[in-house]
């Protein structure tokens, strides 16, 4: 016994036996890869969970929760002042048609035409005596365009082929393709009518007339909105098109708007406060988005980090590949999204106060990046239903099923454009909602959702007995397909992804990342989160340390 005493001392003196360096690197190995799992762990949980176990504040939800708020607000005080535009540019385009338009009724015709030689030359020169009498007939605020100290004239255009000999009777004709154009030039303070300005219309070879001439107006309704006004310039284009040479020249009336910046104004009795507030107001959503596109963005890069490690851990110790499904789920989709909407937003608000400060008049591009920016801002808040069990199951299910319904649109797309263009060349001269592709789209569209499936059966023309047939074919064929099969199976996919999801929320873990997560099974609340990596170093060292003293007591 003592000469196994005084070998054991011996032992311990000159170093550490085999056995202890092989147990000390295996507890260094275990600990690491427990370290790598509760990282991992921690990187997945909730705010909440993450509060618990780490006491870290929720910033990222409190800031979106703010972010919605304040985005929602600029959005619809946008929106409310956006609307002033569209209605001041809607109801001076309502105004133009009953000033130049002769005996305009609003909907009192489909198609506003003229038939007679003796019709065309009156129109053309009511819209020249109406153009010469605006000041002293319209109601609004319109003025002539001036370019220096002239004014700019009322300009008519006609197009027609260079020449032509057209004899219907005989079936003959003889056509010079090159097209030619004619103008006349009229000003406001001298308005001649066509044949004392020996302006002649060649009917027989004329393609079009256009009338253009500019007028400028101010909207001043945005002032009781504590809003500057904008000037507005708006080119008026009226055609009479002839390019059918059918009996009928149709005749429209169209506006072209540029909104400017004013180039003189004084506003009395009103102050200027209310703009500097929303342009204030702008800069702190301005702010927001940027805060919070810094959070989100230190998340990404956190969860790529946490992704490469992984798979150094699953390269070096397993010797096997990480599949891309595992490596994706370290890239979170909703933390782009926010990204997106932040990009968005900070664009969308920098125009608004460009817009705010009449520097830029970009009212659609705005529109656009707070529209989208929006948007994007409310599918985000999805992320955090998606904590609770029986919501986050339905975002399970649609991301799920995804995959599956962009390869059963693709299949049922086919099919949908082989009807939109057999419907077209066929039923087209028959039927108005089958003139053009896109209206054929839309038609069929309707017909999927059960939408004007009466009036698209009632419409169709029965000139040709054949063609009718046809149509009834197409239209049954059509609505069985897609209403009873091609709409069910689209059905089936979401509802069969739907209860496989169901069921692999009470199975066990399926992929190898929810295998690796399975064995640590400390909770949020447990204490053991609330370390930083060198400080999870050092615990790992020192339990290490207090195993191999346990070990070497042991043995």
């Amino acid at each position: 016994m003592e000469e196994s005493s005084d070998l054991y001392i011996v032992y311990e003196t000159n170093g550490p036996a085999p056995w202890a360096d092989h147990q000390h690197q295996c507890l260094e190995d275990l600990d690491s890869v427990e370290c790598l799992r509760r990282k991992i762990k921690y990187y997945f949980m909730n705010p909440c969970e993450k509060y618990h176990a780490r006491g870290r504040k929720p910033w990222k939800l409190v800031v979106q929760i703010i972010k919605i708020v304040i985005i929602t607000i600029q959005l619809v005080s946008f929106g409310l002042s956006n609307q002033m535009v569209v209605t001041f540019k809607e109801e001076n385009l309502m105004a133009f048609k009953h000033l130049f338009l002769k005996d305009y009724v609003v909907g009192g015709m489909d198609t506003y035409a003229v038939y007679r030689q003796a019709d065309v030359y009156d129109h053309i020169d009511y819209i020249i005596e109406q153009y010469g009498h605006l000041h002293n007939i319209t109601v609004g605020n319109h003025e002539y365009e001036k370019n220096g100290a002239f004014y700019t004239p009322l300009s008519v255009c006609q197009e027609f082929y260079r020449n032509g000999s057209i004899y219907p009777g005989n079936e003959t004709f003889q056509i010079d393709a090159q097209v030619e154009t004619e103008c006349l030039e009229v000003y406001p303070m001298y308005y001649p009518s066509l044949q004392e300005a020996h302006f002649e219309l060649h009917f027989k070879r004329m393609l079009s007339v256009k009338v253009t001439f500019v007028l400028k107006a101010i909207n001043l309704q945005t002032v009781r909105h504590r809003e500057l006004p904008d000037c507005y310039d708006f080119t008026v284009i009226i055609t009479f098109n002839n390019q059918a040479h059918s009996g009928m020249i149709k005749v429209d009336l169209e506006t072209d708007v540029d909104i400017n910046e004013c180039r003189d104004w004084t506003v009395t009795g009103a102050s200027a406060r209310h703009i500097y507030l929303t342009v204030l107001f702008d800069c702190l959503v301005i702010i927001t988005c940027i805060t919070s596109f810094t959070l989100c963005t230190r998340s990404v890069i956190n969860g790529i980090k946490l992704q490469f490690e992984y798979t150094h851990y699953c390269k070096s110790r397993c010797d096997k590949e990480v599949p891309w499904s595992d490596k994706l789920e370290f890239v979170n989709g909703w933390y782009i999204l926010i990204i997106a909407s932040d990009i968005m937003t900070i664009i969308g608000s920098i125009l608004k106060i460009e817009i705010q400060s009449k520097v830029l008049t970009s009212y659609d591009v705005c529109s656009i990046f707070l529209g989208i920016g929006t948007m994007f801002v409310w599918i985000g808040v999805i992320r955090y239903m998606g904590y609770f069990r029986k919501y986050n199951i339905l975002i399970l299910t649609l991301r799920a099923a995804f995959p599956n319904v962009i390869r059963f649109i693709c299949c049922a797309g086919i099919i949908y454009l082989s009807y939109c263009f057999c419907g077209w060349i066929v039923l087209g001269p028959y039927h108005e909602k089958f003139r053009t592709l896109n209206t054929v789209s839309e038609c069929l569209f309707s017909l999927i959702n059960g939408d004007d499936m009466f009036s698209t059966f009632k419409n169709m023309q029965q000139k040709s007995s054949l063609v009718w047939i046809f149509s009834r074919v197409y239209l049954y064929t059509f609505v069985s397909l897609f209403i009873y099969m091609i709409l069910s199976l689209f059905i089936t996919i979401i509802t069969d992804t739907y209860d496989t999801i169901k069921q692999q929320q009470s199975a066990t873990p399926t992929s190898e990342l929810q295998k690796f997560l399975s064995l640590c099974k400390d909770l949020p609340n447990s204490g053991v989160y609330r370390l930083d990596e060198a400080s999870c170093f050092l615990n790992c060292c020192i339990k290490r340390c207090r195993k191999h003293e346990t070990l070497t007591s042991e043995a």
